[in-house]
């Protein structure tokens, strides 16, 4: 065995997997695909194709969401950096 291997992966902030899944559903819906929550994750159905827009479309709408946040927190910074020189 592998050294490190046994290690098991911990989520950082168990709530984001419920909204991860929830994303998932809701881009395969307005993607067009007959799959439903609930339906025990099965996506046999469908194509190597689909399945892969919709983990596509997650990563971007992370992405962005990312940049967002950053973003916000940089102008954040430079609003306090430019209050502290005022004072």
């Amino acid at each position: 065995m592998a050294r490190g291997s046994a290690r098991k992966n911990v989520l950082l902030n168990p709530g984001a997997e419920q909204a991860l899944y929830n994303m998932k559903y809701e881009i395969a819906q307005q993607i067009g695909l007959p799959v439903q929550p609930g339906s025990e994750d099965y996506w046999g159905n469908l194509t190597s194709r689909d399945c892969g827009a919709v983990g596509g479309e997650i990563v971007r709408r992370l992405v962005a969401q990312a940049q967002q946040q950053l973003a916000g927190g940089a102008q954040y910074q430079a609003q306090t950096t430019q209050q502290n020189k005022q004072q």
